[in-house]
């Protein structure tokens, strides 16, 4: 049976890593001492950038190309995830990659709906079955979600709707995967203007007044804040916090 890490380096798979909030939990993985394998869809070139930034704080990375929506193709992906691990054994799983959905419940279409729950609830149910041989006893688990599940924005509820479905996914993880000392938790990231969603916040300074005033630490979130949240959880808080969802919203609409 395999044992918690007590000598080498821990290794972190974040998906989505080579930009936003995979990015920033990848560099505060880092900062804690963690090496990180991330994956990218689309961005190579960004995601070389993120290697060099963490190669940089004097730990190994490793950048993968992955389809989170592709499950077929997770088998073969493992098996190159194992080849890029110093021992062929994982620590820590973040599933953070992900895609926006805005629209409203009268125009959203079945494809739509489709796709969103391929991203965010399909995607890390299979991804983590596929890797979870490689995951140490002991590893951590955590899947990214969003304070929309717990509050309710126009335009945004096939999205918290999917996001809603893996919270309950991950208390699931957290009971089938306890035997082996294997936590699952859930970080509900607050609104974070990155260019997730074709940069929607970024790009919109009354909606980015509108979350400062909701907020009781009355800022905008940076991508920072949700990965040292992340790193947090899975490095300084132990073994026996599990079946969590804990939201890094700076207190939006307390």
């Amino acid at each position: 049976m395999t044992t918690t890490n007590t000598t080498n380096p821990q290794t972190a798979l974040v998906t989505g890593g080579s930009r936003g909030l995979g990015r920033a939990t990848a560099l505060a993985l880092a900062d804690a001492g963690v090496d990180s394998v991330i994956t990218f869809r689309t961005g190579e070139p960004e995601a070389l950038v993120v290697v060099d930034e963490i190669e940089a704080r004097g730990r190994r990375a490793t950048a993968l190309r992955l389809d989170t929506t592709d499950i077929a193709s997770f088998p073969t992906f493992r098996d190159t995830l194992r080849d890029h691990l110093p021992d062929g054994q994982l620590d820590i799983l973040v599933n953070n990659a992900g895609t926006a959905l805005y629209s409203a419940l009268a125009d959203t279409t079945e494809d739509e709906v489709d796709t969103v729950f391929a991203v965010h609830l399909k995607g890390p149910l299979f991804l983590t079955q596929a890797v979870e041989p490689l995951l140490r006893d002991g590893g951590r688990i955590v899947n990214v979600s969003t304070a929309l599940t717990r509050m309710a924005f126009p335009r945004s509820g096939p999205y918290a709707a999917a996001k809603g479905a893996l919270e309950v996914l991950t208390r699931y993880q957290a009971l089938e995967y306890g035997g082996r000392g294997i936590t699952a938790n859930v970080v509900a990231a607050g609104a974070v203007p990155t260019d997730f969603g074709g940069g929607h916040l970024r790009s919109d300074p009354d909606l980015q007044q509108t979350m400062i005033d909701s907020a009781a630490l009355r800022r905008l979130a940076a991508p920072e804040d949700i990965g040292s949240a992340i790193a947090g959880l899975v490095t300084a808080s132990g073994s026996w916090i599990t079946g969590q969802r804990i939201e890094a919203s700076g207190g939006v609409r307390l």
